[in-house]
């Protein structure tokens, strides 16, 4: 009965919840610059949208775990490893000042001294 509610509930919801974090990387494999690619020394721009996209295409139409696991080790990579780098590569901060790590919203944190 445990098996049978675990089945129906969080097994849906993993699988979603690959879908959409493939989703989120192949959106921003799209978005980044061809040539940030090389410069950040990572697989092309190509190379990325293919595996990204057959890992969608995974997580939508063929509910096989294996090949699921594998798509989410690909996207995992991807966010944590190639995406930081073509970040750092294209000049990414989201528009803040490079100040130091201590500065807060309104200026520099001093510790209130």
């Amino acid at each position: 009965m445990l098996m049978e509610g675990f089945n129906q509930g969080v097994i849906p919801l993993l699988g979603f919840a690959m879908l959409a974090l493939a989703v989120v990387a192949f959106v921003l494999a799209l978005v980044a610059r061809v040539d940030a690619y090389p410069a950040a020394d990572k697989q092309t721009k190509t190379f990325w949208l293919v595996i990204l996209g057959v890992t969608v295409l995974v997580d939508s139409f063929l509910p096989m775990l294996f090949l699921q696991i594998i798509g989410l080790v690909a996207t995992i990579v991807f966010l944590v490893d190639v995406r930081p780098a073509l970040k750092q590569v294209s000049g990414g901060g989201g528009g803040r000042s490079k100040g130091s790590s201590s500065d807060g919203p309104y200026g520099p944190y001093n510790g209130g001294r």
